[in-house]
C-alpha cells in the first residue's frame, strides 16, 4: 500500500505543532518519579490552579540547545507550550488519596486512547533496565508476532510503547 501523504498541511497550518499529550494522574508524586526516573524525562514547570483544584505537570525530552523554560510563570508558560511531543500530567487534587481513584487507559472496552511511544536506541536494553526497576510489562519485545518492541505500564496503567526507529520500521516496512 503506497497512499500518497501532501508535503504540507492546508494553508494557515504550516507552524502547527502536535505539542501535547494530556493524562490524567491520581498521585502526582509516583507519576512524575516513573516519567523522570524511569523514562528520563524532565520535569519542566508545574501549574496550580487552587480555585479548581488541579496542577498540571509538564514533562518533555530537552536537549541542551533547547534549554529550560524561565523561571516566571508567563515565560515558561510561552516556553512549553512552543515545545514538540510534551506529556501533560494533570492531577486533580485530593485522587492520590481515594482509594477509589482510577482512570480508563483506553485498552479495555470500550477502547479508545491505546498508549504514548518513546524511542530508544536498543529496545532490549531499555526492557532489562525496566525489569531491574521493577516496571510493570504489558508485552516483552518478543511476546506475541510483532518482535523487537515493548509495552509498559505507568503508574496509572496507561500504557507506554518502546521502540526502536530502525526496530520499528524493520517490522513495517521489511527491506
Amino acid at each position: 500500500m503506497n497512499t500518497q501523504i501532501p508535503s504540507h498541511g492546508p494553508h494557515g497550518t504550516g507552524e502547527f505543532v502536535l505539542n501535547q499529550t494530556m493524562l490524567r494522574v491520581r498521585d502526582p508524586v509516583a507519576s512524575i518519579a516513573f516519567y523522570s526516573d524511569v523514562l528520563g524525562m524532565t520535569l519542566l514547570r508545574r501549574f496550580d490552579f487552587p480555585e479548581m483544584k488541579f496542577s498540571l505537570y509538564f514533562m518533555a525530552y530537552l536537549t541542551s540547545e533547547d534549554g529550560m523554560p524561565p523561571d516566571d510563570d508567563h515565560g515558561a508558560a510561552e516556553f512549553i507550550f512552543s515545545q514538540k511531543g510534551t506529556l501533560e500530567l494533570t492531577h486533580n487534587w485530593g485522587t492520590e488519596a481515594d482509594p477509589q481513584a482510577a482512570y480508563h487507559n483506553g485498552n479495555t472496552d470500550p477502547r479508545g486512547f491505546g498508549h504514548i511511544g518513546i524511542t530508544v536506541p536498543d529496545v532490549y536494553a531499555a526492557c532489562e533496565r525496566f525489569d531491574a526497576m521493577g516496571v510493570e510489562f504489558v508485552k516483552r519485545p518478543d511476546d506475541g508476532k510483532m518482535k523487537g518492541l515493548a509495552f509498559i505500564k505507568d503508574p496509572d496503567g496507561y500504557w507506554i510503547e518502546i521502540l526502536s526507529a530502525k526496530g520499528l520500521a524493520n517490522l513495517i516496512a521489511p527491506l
